[in-house]
């Protein structure tokens, strides 16, 4: 979800689309269709969930007597399986891959909707063998391997809610998400492969697992093949449960806006928010995004190089992609090993003809050079995408020029786990400007307003703002209605707050600043500072914390971290080591702090609130404007 924009950034250079570009794509007026979808968000909207399939069709397209707890679809029956999978059954794609999996040692699986149809059922059986029934929770903490999509669509199919925990989270953040969701079933892997090193999935589900969890069941997908403790009654194998279950399963009838999963993302506050989506409204958002933003034609590869366990795994890599019938890449591993070459290889061999990646990801491939892609023939690519965080102009060229050739239209999305698809985004057709996100999707409206809600003329920065509801967004925090209110919804009323500054240029082009909350966002995941700052604190030397984002070339942000010791203890660089290591145990090694620094004192208000703005200044030598409220 891209945060595109740069202080440096060309406002005025346009890349224009090639009449080649022009001639293939399904919107052919993105002016014209805009205006239509509008003038008519029920109609477009309506018109869109009829080119899926639903058991009973809805009464009303948008229920908003109980703002902001939005309904969409009301009245119909439906579930995303049924659109994702069923349906492919009776069609040509039945025998279509669904699925090209790579693992970093070079093995491969080719997965049919078939095929994937058959595994799904089983799994779905496999989960009702263990107790679990519509509405339950189960938590899915995996690799990148085939069987996570598999996990998410059972458990969709039976309609169970899945609560993904990224792979690469601690023992004490999967352990929390296990709480607060109440999930009873936990399914993973003995380990996974990323960059040559071993991750022990195994080992941090074990100690996720205490007294008061209420895991009573964990499901072991043997990847890594080495030995791992398992635990009688508890723990089972997913080869052995799979054995004799039967592939046929019905899928369940679900009401539209019933919860299909949960995920959880960052706050301002320490604790993360789990965004409920559902089955009607999500779907037909993503289904229709995917299929505008990337133009999906039926004989395209497309390759979206997150992990399912984000926001844009869960819609971009499992559900839009299958409900279009497209075939997905799936690669296990790190992008430069063995070699910075890997993707480049990835794309070669299977003739991937639509990637998508982070810039992030970018960033770190162009410190390498343009000599490793340019080994390869990537003729197959026709767009590239860029999701999660901002994409300087630079490498937004060098993506451009080096992988695309200079023809590939870059589809630079901005989106968030709440909208739950593209939101401000581009489509083939479009004139592109490097770190632009261009405009709003169809039927959408942004206003960048002022700290009284009025709306800033262009080139002026404030905060970005949607009018009105979309089908994709998510409907409510699990358990904590009030915070969603709260958090969305109450700063600007009527309007949904997206957290983010941005500005609008006179070409009506949106550029997306960063986050205005106390959120930082490092190699494109999102990561509260009290989150990271509560990690520090419970560090018996530390008495108080403060954490900032500072730029990176590489991940878009890097964290710093500002303690306070506690008596008795002294600065020392094996301290400072020992702090970085401790969050990166207790929040996951990506949010190990850059660098941690011993202070006397923090910048205060007289409130006691701590002046990060100040703190970030200093440390980039930039002014650092009003001090007056100031404690010392």
């Amino acid at each position: 979800m891209s945060d595109q924009s740069t202080p440096t950034a060309d406002h005025s250079t346009f890349y224009t689309p090639s009449a080649e570009v022009m001639s293939r794509a399904r919107v052919q007026n993105w002016e014209a269709l805009k205006a239509e979808s509008d003038a008519d968000p029920m109609g477009f909207w309506a018109a869109r969930a009829n080119e899926l399939g639903w058991y009973q069709k809805w009464d009303t397209v948008l229920d908003d007597s109980n703002k902001p707890f939005f309904k969409w679809f009301v009245g119909g029956k439906t579930n995303i399986v049924h659109n994702a999978i069923d349906r492919h059954q009776s069609t040509h794609r039945k025998n279509k891959l669904a699925y090209i999996w790579e693992g970093e040692d070079g093995s491969q699986r080719f997965v049919s909707f078939a095929e994937l149809n058959t595994e799904v059922s089983k799994f779905a059986n496999v989960l009702k063998s263990l107790g679990v029934k519509k509405g339950d929770r189960v938590t899915i903490y995996m690799g990148r391997v085939v069987e996570l999509p598999i996990a998410m669509l059972a458990c969709a199919k039976l309609g169970a809610i899945h609560s993904v925990v990224y792979g690469g989270f601690s023992t004490e953040a999967l352990k929390g998400r296990i709480l607060d969701s109440q999930s009873t079933v936990l399914i993973t892997c003995d380990g996974a492969n990323v960059s040559g090193k071993r991750i022990e999935l195994k080992a941090i589900c074990d100690g996720a697992i205490d007294a008061e969890s209420p895991i009573k069941t964990m499901v072991v997908y043997k990847r890594t093949g080495h030995d791992v403790p398992m635990v009688e009654g508890r723990d089972f194998w997913w080869h052995d449960l799979m054995k004799n279950a039967s592939p046929k399963c019905e899928t369940e009838v679900m009401d539209a806006e019933d919860p299909m999963f949960i995920l959880y993302t960052s706050g301002s506050t320490g604790k993360p928010k789990a965004l409920v989506h559902t089955h009607g409204g999500y779907s037909v958002y993503t289904y229709t995004t995917f299929r505008y933003v990337f133009d999906i034609q039926d004989e395209d590869r497309y390759w979206c190089a997150a992990d399912p366990g984000w926001i844009t795994g869960h819609s971009y890599i499992v559900y839009a992609p299958l409900m279009n019938g497209a075939t997905s890449i799936i690669y296990e591993g790190g992008p430069s090993y063995p070699a910075p070459d890997r993707w480049w290889n990835i794309v070669a061999k299977y003739g991937v003809t639509i990637l998508y990646t982070a810039p992030t990801a970018i960033r770190g491939l162009m410190r390498f050079g343009a000599d490793w892609p340019a080994k390869h023939d990537l003729s197959s690519l026709r767009l590239l995408g860029s999701v999660g965080e901002p994409i300087n102009p630079e490498a937004w060229r060098w993506f451009y020029e080096n992988i695309g050739g200079s023809r590939c239209p870059i589809m630079d999305t901005w989106w968030q786990t709440e909208t739950g698809g593209f939101m401000i985004t581009p489509m083939p057709v479009v004139p592109l400007k490097p770190g632009s996100g261009t405009r709003p999707f169809f039927t959408l409206k942004a206003e960048i307003v002022d700290e009284n809600g009025e709306a800033v003329a262009p080139e002026t920065e404030g905060y970005l703002t949607i009018l009105g509801p979309w089908p994709g967004m998510a409907r409510t925090i699990y358990g904590d209605s009030a915070r969603y209110a709260q958090t969305y919804w109450s700063r600007f009323p009527g309007r949904y707050f997206t957290g983010d500054s941005a500005r609008m240029d006179k070409d009506g082009y949106y550029w997306i600043i960063g986050r205005v909350d106390d959120v930082l966002k490092v190699s494109g995941y999102r990561f509260g500072t009290a989150e990271i700052e509560s990690a520090l604190v419970s560090h018996p030397a530390v008495a108080e914390a403060a954490v900032i984002g500072l730029p990176h070339e590489v991940r878009g942000n890097a964290i710093y971290g500002y303690v306070l010791l506690r008596q008795g203890h002294n600065d020392s660089p094996e301290l400072r080591e020992e702090l970085r290591a401790h969050v990166a145990k207790l929040v996951g090694p990506i949010a190990k702090p850059e660098k941690v620094t011993i202070v006397d004192r923090l910048p205060k208000t007289r409130s006691g609130k701590i002046m990060r703005r100040l703190l970030k200044a200093r440390e980039q030598g930039l002014p650092e404007g009003d001090i007056s409220t100031l404690e010392e």
